[in-house]
């Protein structure tokens, strides 16, 4: 995930625009959404707002440590990682 944001940090402003910050967004709200449900089960999650594309590696990062925390599965873990590789490989980046 670090990886990915750090890739999401150096893109030019084109490929931003172009998708991939909204595939950010997109697995971070995910990824909150799922720590949320671990964190507080049976309260709604919350929706991570859209802060703009130049916060979306930053709202990817802090959405991951938060699930990290949380997370104790090797399963889960396991999961984790390919929807962050999925996304990366959709965003392009």
């Amino acid at each position: 995930m670090d990886h990915f944001a750090d890739r999401l940090r150096a893109a030019p402003q084109s490929r931003l625009q172009r998708g991939a910050a909204a595939e950010a967004l997109a697995l971070a709200r995910e990824l909150s959404r799922w720590a949320q449900r671990i964190e507080s089960p049976g309260c709604p999650p919350r929706e991570m707002p859209d802060a703009g594309m130049f916060a979306a590696a930053d709202q990817l990062t802090v959405a991951g440590a938060d699930l990290a925390v949380v997370l104790t599965l090797p399963d889960e873990v396991a999961r984790a990682a390919a929807l962050v590789e999925q996304a990366r490989e959709r965003a392009g980046v």
